[in-house]
């Protein structure tokens, strides 16, 4: 089985730059506090780092 990532957005994207708000939106992330489970694949850890000040990840 793939190992997976919960990702948690921790912190809020006011105020943040255009390309980290699109980066959590694609992630499937919309509000505090929302959990998201994806795939663990270079992609994914790519934006998990780019936004990594305003997520916590888990893996599964």
């Amino acid at each position: 089985m793939a190992k997976k990532l919960a990702i948690t957005l921790t912190r809020s994207v006011i105020g943040r730059p255009e390309d980290q708000r699109v980066t959590v939106r694609t992630l499937g992330l919309r509000k505090l506090n929302q959990t998201v489970v994806h795939d663990d694949n270079p992609a994914i850890r790519g934006m998990v780092n780019k936004v990594a000040h305003l997520v916590t990840v888990k893996e599964q």
